[in-house]
This record gives structure tokens, C-alpha cells and sequence, in this order.
């Protein structure tokens, strides 16, 4: 359902430090005229963790409003299971096509919580349900063995894999039922994982180049992946770039300069450091953005 490319996006801020509506509109738009197939707000990148919950209804409702061709993948995780049913709620209410939840963080529970988890919140509603595996951030990784457990779960029709573990992803892919679909949640992965039989990428990369994200994840799908492989060649110095600090501090100050709000995120996120802007801005100049 969510095969392709699919950005997650940033939510602008305006220098007040409150959520920038137009920027906001102007970025989905900026993002389906240049092939994206799904639009992925209040995730991660989009600093869902220092959105209130009506600030990250709203930033939904816009994304949902403006979208005329992309699917809407709205991000609703937490780590209170209570809490992320509610949002889940409240966002398929809005209209979205789907839900991106996040593993429980911090609170670090075992597979069987995690399991019990997505489950409850699967069957609180009536659209589809990514899980999102970023141990990274959660500080708990979710299995194989309890990532195809929940494949067969109904209500649950994808993940997106950001553990880095390759042979993880692998045996997911290996292993799953036939219609559950494995996007990458690493940029610079895409290409590999999806030689192997993985279906796209949620991207933090296609915000600032949408076109060439999209193109070289579709040549991937058409079989040509020696084209796609030119792409990826190009594109790697800003897989790199950024992450020159913690996302998404870099691709918040590229959006920045291209005219989607004022590049800043909220605390506890600073903006990029002189340091940062040294190691990005020669990148972002070689790419002509």
C-alpha cells in the first residue's frame, strides 16, 4: 500500500517558533509535483516529540487538506500504548490513509509488550498500520520473529526497518506474508535493501531532493538498477551530510534555505552548529541546492 517513495516530512516553524501553515502547504506541494507517493507527517523528522497534540493534529489536518495526489501516512506513535490509541483515533478521523507508530521508547518492554502493543493499537482502528523499528531512538529493537508475528496480524501491513541490522531486515523480507511490505527507514540503505526485495523508502533525504529520491526508487522497481545505482552515487554525500548531527536538525536548516520556515527546530533540538554548516554547506553547494 505504501510501496514507493514517501518523505517524512518536516513541520516548518515560523520564527515565532509556531507551526509555519503555509510553508507547510507549500512543502506538500513541493513534495507531489516531484513524484513523491506518500507524505509521512509527525514522525520523528518531524519533531513529533515536541509537538503538543493539537499542534500535531493540525500539522496533520493541513498535510491531509493540501494532498491532492500522495497518500497521507500520519505518524501517532508513543510510548503509553493508552496515548497512541488515542491518537491513532483521532488522525484516522482526519481522514489519513494510514499510521505510522513507532516501538515503544524508554520504557523498554519485552517482545510480548511490544507484540501486545501494536496489536491493541491495530485493532483500534479501521485503516492501516506501519510499525516503525528504530532502536536507535526507542532503546529496544523489535525481532524478526516478532516483526512476522505481527505481519500476520490484521490491520498491520508494513514496517518501516531503521535498526541498520541488514540480516534483520533480510530475514524480514525473507520470511513475511505475501502482501506485507518492508520500506527502509535509512536513506542510504534504500538501494540495498530494496536489491533484495524491499518496497521503497519512508526518506528523510526527499525533503530538499524529492525528484531525484523518488526517481531513483522507481527505477528500482522498474528493474533498472544500474540507473538507480548512478543516482545513489550522486546522492551520497548528503546521506552523509544529514546526519552530520541528529536528524532533523540538518534537513531543518536545508528546508530552512530553501524557503520552508525558519530552518530552526525546537529544544531540546538547537539549530546546526558552525561546525555542521562547515561539513554541509560545501555538499549542499556541489548539489545545487
Amino acid at each position: 500500500m505504501f510501496r514507493g517513495t514517501s518523505t517524512a516530512i518536516i513541520t516548518p516553524f515560523t520564527k515565532d517558533n509556531e507551526v509555519d501553515e503555509s510553508s507547510l502547504r507549500r512543502l506538500v506541494q513541493f513534495q507531489e509535483e516531484n513524484g513523491i507517493d506518500t507524505l509521512v507527517p509527525c514522525g520523528s523528522t518531524g519533531e513529533s516529540a515536541m509537538l503538543s497534540h493539537e499542534e500535531h493534529m493540525r500539522v496533520i489536518e493541513i498535510v491531509v487538506d493540501q494532498a491532492e495526489k500522495a497518500k497521507v501516512l500520519a505518524g501517532a506513535g508513543s510510548n503509553s500504548t493508552s496515548e497512541a490509541v488515542i491518537l491513532s483515533k483521532r488522525a484516522e478521523d482526519l481522514g489519513v490513509d494510514g499510521l505510522l507508530s513507532i516501538s515503544p521508547y524508554y520504557v523498554k518492554p519485552t517482545q510480548e509488550g511490544i507484540y501486545m502493543h501494536f496489536r491493541a493499537i491495530a485493532e483500534s482502528v479501521d485503516i492501516p498500520v506501519v510499525v516503525y523499528n528504530i532502536p536507535g531512538r526507542t532503546g529496544s529493537n523489535i525481532t524478526a520473529d516478532t516483526m512476522l508475528r505481527l505481519a500476520d496480524t490484521e490491520g498491520i501491513c508494513a514496517v518501516k526497518e531503521a535498526s541498520g541490522n541488514i540480516d534483520q531486515i533480510n530475514e524480514i523480507i525473507r520470511r513475511r506474508p505475501k502482501g506485507f511490505e518492508v520500506l527502509s527507514g535509512d536513506d542510504a540503505l534504500t538501494l540495498p535493501l530494496m536489491r533484495g526485495g524491499a518496497d521503497g523508502v519512508i526518506s528523510v533525504l526527499s525533503n530538499c531532493v524529492p525528484d531525484r529520491m523518488s526517481e531513483m526508487v522507481h527505477l528500482i522497481l522498474s528493474g533498472d538498477c544500474d540507473s538507480a545505482d548512478k543516482i545513489n552515487r550522486c546522492l551520497s554525500p548528503l546521506y552523509e551530510g544529514l546526519f552530520v548531527e541528529s536528524n532533523p536538525i540538518p534537513i531543518k536548516y536545508v528546508m530552512g534555505r530553501m524557503g520552508y520556515g525558519s530552518g530552526i527546530p525546537r529544544l531540546p533540538l538547537t539549530p546546526l552548529s558552525e561546525d555542521g554548516r562547515k561539513k554541509l554547506d560545501p555538499i549542499l553547494g556541489d548539489m545545487g541546492i
